[in-house]
């Protein structure tokens, strides 16, 4: 079983930046692949970007291109999403999840194996 606790959102401007967090438990972090998935308030969950397992690769959602940074320390069992240049429509719950197996990058909600609790990121205008 594969916890994850993601950390780091808040109540921001429009403009600016934060980094949120993920915390993954057990010793084969560095297997998943990873991802981050946001859901707005009556909106269904969305992709936001995606990671292989060993950082090589990345892929990101057209809205977030060019603004979102994914990456990892599979050292210290953690995944990152940099979030600069923030929009209103950017304000979701962000969730990470982690998926048990796969040597490339996954967009799908059902790809993935494990989800963590979620974290805020509300933007103001």
């Amino acid at each position: 079983q594969v916890q994850l606790v993601e950390s780091g959102g808040g109540l921001v401007q429009a403009g600016d930046s934060l980094r949120l967090s993920c915390a993954a438990s057990g010793r084969t972090f560095s297997s998943y692949p990873m991802g981050w998935f946001r859901q707005a308030p009556g909106k269904e969950r969305e992709f936001v970007a995606a990671i292989m397992r060993s950082g090589g690769n990345t892929y990101y959602a057209d809205s977030v291109k060019g603004r979102f940074t994914i990456s990892r320390d599979n050292a210290k069992n953690t995944v990152y999403l940099q979030m600069n240049s923030l929009k209103p429509e950017d304000t979701a719950v962000y969730y990470c999840a982690a998926r048990y197996s796969g040597s490339y990058y996954y967009t799908s909600e059902a790809q993935y194996d494990y989800w963590g609790q979620g974290t805020q990121v509300t933007v103001s205008s």
